[in-house]
């Protein structure tokens, strides 16, 4: 077997432990569920649309993430953006960062229909405008954040 068929076979059996470990990995609960849990979210937005993404997503989404701080699901909440920019595969766009009461907060925030309703009473528009945030969306990913220790 030559080298690049050996390196084949075992991306293969790796790429294959991955996606069975995935939903375990993913459904897992950290040793500390019941402490404050910090997620950054990060946006990266279609050129030339970064104004309008963010427009409509403090009309549409912010509301949101300020009632369930308000209610105490989030105890921390803040939003930036890079001053300079980067290269393309590392860019982003926005960074919101949100400190949940705990684990639990983060993995089910509530989405009760009353509650966006009251938000938002024009349900055919806003649902437009997040169906456009998404479209001008490049990509969103989550990345859970632990404060590391200073001590050696």
């Amino acid at each position: 077997m030559t080298r690049r068929a050996i390196c084949g076979v075992a991306c293969t059996l790796l790429a294959a432990l991955v996606t069975a470990a995935a939903p375990a990995l993913s459904q897992s609960k950290p040793a500390d569920a019941g402490k404050p849990y910090t997620v950054e979210y990060y946006y990266k937005v279609s050129w030339g649309h970064a104004d309008e993404w963010l427009r409509l997503f403090k009309k549409n989404h912010l509301p949101l993430l300020k009632a369930l701080q308000k209610a105490g699901s989030i105890t921390a909440l803040k939003m930036e953006k890079p001053r300079y920019h980067t290269t393309e595969d590392g860019r982003w766009d926005y960074r919101v960062t949100i400190t949940w009461k705990n684990f639990e907060a983060s993995e089910a925030p509530p989405t009760d229909e009353d509650l966006i309703r009251k938000l938002w009473p024009d349900q055919d528009t806003y649902e437009r405008e997040e169906r456009r945030r998404f479209e001008i969306l490049i990509a969103h990913w989550d990345l859970p954040v632990v404060e590391e220790s200073q001590e050696p």
